[in-house]
């Protein structure tokens, strides 16, 4: 790799430099020159684009003390390579304050004591360089058709990873958006927590060059992109130099090949992702499905394997989606979804439709009842928290959790309550995601299509509500207010914002409506019950005849 990039030592050790010697900036050697330049003139930044060395007999150095200082800042600014000066009729003589600041930023300064032939210079580096670029083009030539043919073979991602090691003699590591990564040598995978997290908390700069360094470890990086979106990351460890142009055009060529790979597995999977959501939605509505299919998509049944249906309802207008972009959304949003519960610990099966994604989630739990509720919880913060995904905008999504079952033949009854959970969601009566934590909601859910309900709300509250209708009061929200808090006066006076002689008023009115005994714990649980059945009834937009 060394012979590629084209250093100020390299050039001193050649012919044309055998009377130049180094008086300043000597640790900084190592810097590239990608060009020479023969300056003699002081306004110099439109002819410097970084890299090159000067070459000069002084004539731009005839100047005071200071002047002479900041034209080489305004060189060390420009990251010029380094300077060399012909002693002799201009410049005689390197003042000590130019070596000193030479030597703070390892700039070197080389000296010719005796007189050069600057074309001589300048033609023999021009033509090295040249000839360089020759040779870095069809290296990059060769090893871009290398990826190419290593992309079309199996596990081409490692194959690339490997040729990229082998030439750079650095870890390499490539990183996916979907938690997956290839690493080479096998020690690398050391590192792929460390980075995976700087890139989970970092924001990239906008640029095809990114460097960042963890712990002092330093790491050039190539985003791997396709239809639009960021697929992974390519990234090599510097242990020793910097990265070049070369490098980064390398680690380009690598990603193509790369992308190639991962298209191509998009395809594969977009059509396993059309048969996963065909399999979980016969299963969902109770059809029948290919026996072949459960073993395919579903873990192998055992005691300890027990699943719940979890649903995510997608909140937003998909009108405008089109079929095209639909098939990629499919695909990414299974992908994270799926991703994003391996991770947890479940074994999940995704269907992903426009307005929700539907998981069968299992999972081998013995003592499910403990902490698998705590992982569920988990998965919909992580959901959550996706607030700019091109994919989930978690802030827009709800979520339904079935319970927990073992039998497939009870997916469809799973599924029912979870879209049960989202129901109260979306009448803003649920505080839970979890069908078994409704309380006496589930069993309003199984009456709300049956007249009884209605019914039962009318015998208990009609003389209230009917009073409120009459009178345009509201005694109604009193009484479930008092009996929210318990029959507490002074906290349903706070809470009603009224004084306690107008309470005392309603409560009066209250007893002769429903009875003294309205309080008594029977009738109380009767009443709270109705209004509950009332609220869920009237959020749910029912027709039942109640005002």
């Amino acid at each position: 790799m060394n012979e590629l990039k084209l250093t100020v030592r390299d050039v001193l050790a050649r012919d044309s430099f055998k009377c130049a010697r180094v008086i300043a900036g000597e640790s900084g050697l190592g810097r590239q020159v990608k060009w020479s330049h023969v300056l003699e003139v002081n306004d110099f930044e439109s002819l410097i684009n970084g890299g090159e060395m000067i070459l000069t007999t002084g004539g731009g150095l005839q100047l005071d003390l200071p002047k002479q200082l900041a034209y080489l800042k305004k060189l060390i600014e420009k990251d010029v390579a380094c300077i060399c000066i012909e002693l002799g009729i201009y410049f005689k003589e390197i003042p000590t304050e130019l070596i000193e600041l030479a030597n703070k930023h390892s700039f070197p300064i080389v000296i010719f004591e005796h007189t050069v032939k600057f074309v001589d210079i300048t033609q023999d580096l021009h033509t090295f360089i040249i000839n360089q670029h020759h040779q870095m083009l069809s290296q990059l030539d060769m090893l871009s058709r290398k990826f190419n043919a290593l992309s079309l073979t199996p596990n081409g991602i490692l194959k690339i990873l490997l040729e990229l090691h082998q030439f750079f003699r650095e870890d390499v590591i490539f990183i996916t958006d979907n938690g997956k990564s290839y690493y080479y040598p096998s020690e690398t995978k050391e590192l792929e927590k460390t980075i995976r997290t700087y890139l989970e908390d970092s924001t990239l700069p906008q640029s095809e060059q990114i460097l960042f360094t963890i712990n002092e470890q330093s790491f050039a990086l190539m985003l791997v992109e396709g239809l639009g979106q960021t697929w992974g990351y390519l990234c090599i460890q510097l242990k020793q130099t910097m990265p070049d142009e070369f490098t980064f055009l390398m680690l380009d060529r690598a990603a193509l090949a790369i992308a190639q790979i991962l298209l191509r597995n998009r395809t594969i999977e977009e059509r396993n992702q059309h048969n996963e959501d065909e399999f979980v939605r016969n299963l969902l509505d109770g059809r029948d499905f290919e026996q072949g299919d459960l073993q395919k998509y579903l873990p192998s049944a055992s005691r300890n394997m027990h699943f719940r249906i979890f649903i995510i309802q997608m909140n937003l207008p998909v009108t405008s989606i089109s079929e095209e972009d639909w098939e990629e959304i499919k695909v990414q949003r299974s992908l994270m979804i799926r991703s994003l519960f391996k991770r947890a610990g479940f074994f999940p099966t995704v269907a992903s439709y426009k307005n929700e994604i539907a998981i069968i989630a299992s999972f081998i739990a013995a003592d499910h009842l403990k902490n698998e509720t705590n992982r569920f919880t988990q998965v919909i913060q992580c959901i959550m928290e996706m607030k700019s995904n091109n994919f989930i905008d978690g802030t827009r999504c709800t979520f339904g959790i079935s319970m927990v079952y073992e039998d497939l033949r009870d997916v469809k009854r799973g599924y029912d309550e979870a879209k049960k959970v989202l129901t109260l969601h979306d009448a803003k009566i649920a505080e839970t995601n979890f069908f078994e934590k409704l309380g006496i909601y589930r069993l309003l859910l199984l009456l709300k299509n049956s007249e009884e309900l209605e019914t039962y709300v009318l015998d208990y509250l009609s003389a209230v509500l009917d009073y409120d209708q009459k009178m345009e009061s509201n005694l109604f929200e009193t009484l479930r207010v008092y009996l929210a808090c318990n029959g507490s006066k002074k906290d349903t006076a706070d809470r009603l914002f009224i004084v306690r002689q107008t309470l005392y008023h309603r409560l009066e009115k209250l007893e002769s409506l429903l009875g003294e005994d309205f309080m008594a714990p029977s009738n109380r649980l009767a009443l709270e019950v109705a209004i509950m059945a009332y609220q869920f009834i009237n959020d749910n937009k029912m027709d039942v005849g109640i005002v």
